[in-house]
């Protein structure tokens, strides 16, 4: 299994891995809105039967692991996210290379997939636009 991962990571595989095997969890993100949640899990990457790696921009099955008191969410919802910031970082058609110190989603509404939260921490990529996000580009302070 590790031998795997590493021949993917070294292929170019995208930034937040799940595991996919038994009992184990999934990657933790932080949480880069106003929702009310500070620390969610990837239990699931979208778009595909056997995805294993979310990229910025990708959207990911979550659920909530630590939460603020009186916030719009709670602990053990399970809700859709797209990924905002990864320490894989993300490439530029020009090569340069844009990484973060951690990883980040903001959490969006199942049905809508519109962003839970009303404001927006932290930077996000223009990559975002891409994938039509523009809500999140628009709230945000910086993107870079």
């Amino acid at each position: 299994m590790k031998r795997a991962v590493q021949n993917a990571m070294r292929l170019g595989a995208k930034g937040i891995k799940v595991e996919v095997s038994g009992r184990l969890g999934g990657t933790m993100l932080n949480v880069a809105d106003n929702s009310g949640a500070r620390r969610v899990m990837c239990i699931k990457v979208l778009g595909g039967s056997h995805r294993r790696y979310a990229g910025i921009g990708d959207v990911i099955k979550i659920t909530i692991k630590e939460a603020i008191p009186r916030g719009k969410v709670k602990k053990g919802d399970v809700l859709k996210a797209v990924v905002v910031r990864t320490k894989k970082g993300v490439r530029r058609p020009d090569g340069s290379v844009i990484r973060f110190d951690g990883n980040a989603c903001v959490i969006l509404n199942n049905n809508s997939e519109q962003p839970i939260g009303t404001r927006i921490f932290g930077p996000v990529t223009r990559e975002l636009r891409n994938e039509k996000f523009m809500k999140i580009i628009s709230l945000a302070p910086e993107v870079l």
